[in-house]
């Protein structure tokens, strides 16, 4: 292996993904400690062409994991910081007028950018959060009725802190539904928490990716290659049957006020073909559905007035539905 994971990249098979992702992994490995299942629900939204929300306490490096992803894809990297203050132009540009040339010209705003992490994305109020939509469905920027599209490998990362409840705005179920998976990201183990503190607290300032050793072992045309081999993975109609079971058996529990959206099933189907790939199989398993359900749905589901009332939780619930659903044998 080159530099770069695999070298062809017009004829990459699954076998290729699999030994990329494995790379990938490793040189994200050299800044992160641990968050392997959140490291590898990354490069699933990656392969499958969506966005991830990471929520966690402030501290669990949500923004450094970004950076070190970005760098270890060899894709250029933006980040917008998110603040009460930020108006939509500030995220997506504007045309200025050039008194020299007397025309308008396109200032292009940060998004702009291959991976963009979207850091604290519930502080900005919903007319800016807005701004993402278009951008995040249809990979392309609407400014003064022209249309301006974005890198074919556009990736929102946005990051959220649930503990703070001042001067934070919810985000809108239209933004939220376009968002592939919501990672939750936990404190460390006491074992990953004794290495972090022995690798970084010796440091001063910010770590940086690139300074600890972080090299881009992949780049566009390689993970362009990569996303055409696992769309190649089949997907029996049992298996796309019971997603679509899985996604109606959302809008008929007393427990959910609104379920899912037949989005949510596309987008579950296209990361369970990834997570196949992932794994080395050229074919998509119930189990792969089963362990992505979760991360898929749990951001797109509204309790009901009761089930809020009686405290339970969206993971237990959804859990319950996954059990429920037939699944194929």
């Amino acid at each position: 292996m080159t530099e770069k994971a695999v070298t062809d990249t017009t004829t990459m098979q699954l076998a290729d993904v699999t030994t990329l992702a494995t790379a990938i992994r490793g040189e994200i490995g050299k800044a992160i400690v641990g968050q392997h299942e959140v490291v590898d629900h990354l490069l699933i939204a990656l392969l499958s062409r969506g966005h991830v929300l990471l929520e966690g306490p402030p501290g669990t490096a949500k923004t450094f994991l970004a950076q070190s992803f970005a760098r270890a894809l060899g894709l250029d990297f933006g980040r917008i910081q998110f603040t009460p203050d930020l108006m939509p132009g500030d995220i997506l540009g504007s045309n200025l007028f050039n008194f020299q040339t007397s025309q308008f010209t396109l200032t292009r705003g940060p998004i702009f950018r291959e991976i963009l992490l979207a850091d604290e994305i519930n502080r900005t109020p919903p007319k800016t959060q807005a701004a993402l939509l278009e951008a995040m469905q249809e990979r392309r920027v609407t400014l003064d009725g022209a249309i301006h599209p974005l890198p074919d490998r556009f990736m929102v990362v946005a990051t959220q802190n649930p503990i703070e409840s001042q001067g934070v705005y919810p985000l809108p179920e239209a933004q939220l539904d376009r968002f592939l998976f919501k990672l939750l990201v936990d404190y460390p183990s006491a074992e990953e928490e004794a290495r972090i503190v022995t690798q970084y607290g010796a440091g001063q300032g910010a770590p940086d990716p690139v300074a600890l050793g972080v090299t881009a072992v992949a780049d566009a045309a390689l993970i362009r290659a990569a996303c055409s081999a696992v769309a190649s993975v089949i997907m029996a109609q049992s298996v796309t049957d019971y997603i679509v079971r899985l996604m109606r058996a959302t809008r008929d529990t007393a427990d959910l006020f609104a379920g899912a959206s037949p989005r949510a099933g596309v987008l579950l189907a296209s990361a369970s073909r990834a997570r196949a790939a992932l794994d080395g199989r050229d074919y998509v398993i119930p189990d792969d559905v089963k362990a992505l359900a979760g991360a898929v749905l749990r951001h797109r589901l509204l309790l009901s007035p009761a089930a809020e009332i009686e405290g339970k939780p969206i993971e237990a619930i959804v859990g319950d539905l996954v059990t429920r659903t037939e699944a194929p044998r």
